[in-house]
């Protein structure tokens, strides 16, 4: 609920999150920590057993403040709940919803099949959102809840973190599946996350060999922001399925960030300052060796020499470069977390 909240607050949207979820422990209190996480409002009542009845009075809530979106986020089960089941078609009711989500765990198998058909036969879903896609089992799930409910996938969670979370394209997934990669939807995160006027106040400082440490640790949190590393291989043609997740190093960008980040400001615009006592200081308060900020200094000088002849071609390189800006000034020189 709250990773749906996130992405309509994104598109312009004024959202509130309702917490009816009244019959898990803490789950009030988990989704008004996730809402002031993302900057979204939550109604709920302390103390209230009724779900109906928050239901109706944070639809009024809305109303009165303005809001023009309203997440009822209402209690989750894995099995028919006869009880739990009449709560919600009482709650559907109550605020006549425009889209009834189901949302299922794409690891659950048959099970999440059985409780969407019931969903649908009592509450007349509009839509799925499908949560744990990052995992093996995704294809069937998705081939299967479709089936039964004859309903659209809208959504997929592809991780833990609030940004992980995408619109279902199933020519785009099974692409990935197939191992074939998903260029638009990679190329798409990358427009979401870094800003289209600092994209070009990069490229013009890579075009004057400018570019500085500082903008490599800019570019690391940008593809920090991104997602997994995992999801975004699976994104790239030919790498999908084809690299053992256990074997990528995920700390490897982590050191990275904190050597840069145990640097002056002074040594972050001008590397070639970074002489060997400088270096042991770095290793010291990054907690890494000189060896691996030498490594990191010499992956900068080769991304900073690949970079700048990339800008110096026009067309179909310099287009990708302006649209992958954002994906981590790491790529040229090695993937981040990669060892090259």
């Amino acid at each position: 609920a709250h990773k749906l909240a996130a992405r309509l607050l994104k598109e312009g949207r004024k959202p509130v999150l309702v917490a009816c979820d009244l019959v898990r422990p803490a789950a009030v209190e988990q989704l008004k920590t996730l809402g002031e996480k993302i900057g979204v409002s939550v109604y709920f009542e302390d103390g209230e057993k009724n779900a109906v009845k928050v239901a109706k009075n944070g639809l009024s809530f809305a109303k009165k403040n303005g809001f023009d979106t309203v997440i009822v986020d209402t209690a989750g089960r894995l099995q028919i709940d006869e009880n739990m089941m009449e709560e919600l078609v009482s709650v559907k009711k109550a605020v006549a919803p425009q889209e009834v989500l189901l949302v299922a765990d794409a690891m659950t198998g048959q099970n999440a099949v059985d409780v969407a058909k019931s969903f649908d036969e009592q509450l007349g879903l509009t839509g799925v959102i499908l949560t744990k896609f990052d995992s093996d089992a995704r294809g069937g799930a998705a081939l299967s809840l479709k089936t039964i409910t004859g309903k659209p996938i809208l959504f997929i969670g592809t991780g833990e973190k609030t940004d992980d979370f995408e619109p279902f394209h199933p020519d785009r997934i099974a692409s990935r599946i197939l191992g074939m990669g998903d260029i638009v939807s990679l190329v798409e995160k990358a427009q979401q996350t870094v800003d289209e006027e600092e994209a070009k106040k990069l490229q013009a400082k890579i075009a004057r060999n400018e570019f500085t440490l500082n903008d490599m640790l800019a570019q690391f949190e940008n593809v920090g922001k991104m997602g997994s590393v995992s999801s975004l291989l699976d994104m790239i043609p030919g790498l999908s399925g084809q690299i053992d997740e256990s074997k990528i190093d995920l700390s490897g960008m982590k050191r990275q960030k904190a050597i840069i980040q145990a640097m002056t400001q002074k040594e972050r615009n001008n590397h070639l300052i970074i002489g060997p006592s400088r270096r042991k200081r770095i290793a010291k308060g990054s907690g890494t060796s000189v060896a691996e900020v030498n490594k990191l200094i010499k992956q900068f000088e080769k991304t900073k020499l690949t970079m700048k002849k990339l800008t110096k071609n026009r067309g179909m390189q310099a287009k990708l470069m302006q649209g992958m800006a954002g994906m981590g000034g790491g790529f040229p020189g090695g993937f981040p977390g990669f060892g090259r």
